[in-house]
């Protein structure tokens, strides 16, 4: 993990988060995803900022908890407000239920829905350009 406030490690969150963004990711986890009961009283507090932290996490690569920080590490608090710790999104995973992975499975359709109206969203394609001279190596 970078810890050099001038450095971006995973600069392709920003793209990818304001698509998810202008697709309405807030407004759907806002109206989907709810908590009845929480064992920690602040473990639910702010559940949508905290589960698009987890997501850009996601994206950039993090498959625990303690890689969550990969959202906070270097200059990424320049370029994102709102992001937690990663203690603070293990206590919210924590709370989650088979219920709530319904709820975050109705986000989840809804938001694909959502994505082809938006043109950052359309095929990317790649070209690989080989040196002048190279033929088929």
């Amino acid at each position: 993990m970078l810890d050099d406030p001038n450095l971006i490690s995973a600069a392709g969150l920003v793209p990818v988060l304001a698509l998810a963004e202008q697709a309405g990711l807030r407004d759907l986890l806002d109206a989907h995803v709810r908590f009845g009961s929480e064992r920690v009283r602040s473990g639910a507090a702010n559940p949508t900022p905290k589960l698009t932290s987890i997501i850009a996490g996601m994206a950039a690569g993090a498959d625990s908890i303690d890689d969550l920080d990969v959202v906070r590490s270097g200059g990424m608090r320049k370029v994102f407000t709102g992001v937690y710790a990663a203690p603070t999104l293990g206590i919210l995973l924590r709370e989650f239920t088979f219920g709530h992975a319904g709820q975050l499975s109705a986000v989840l359709r809804r938001h694909l829905l959502e994505l082809p109206r938006f043109p950052a969203s359309s095929p990317i394609t790649c070209r690989i350009w080989a040196p002048r001279g190279v033929q088929g190596q």
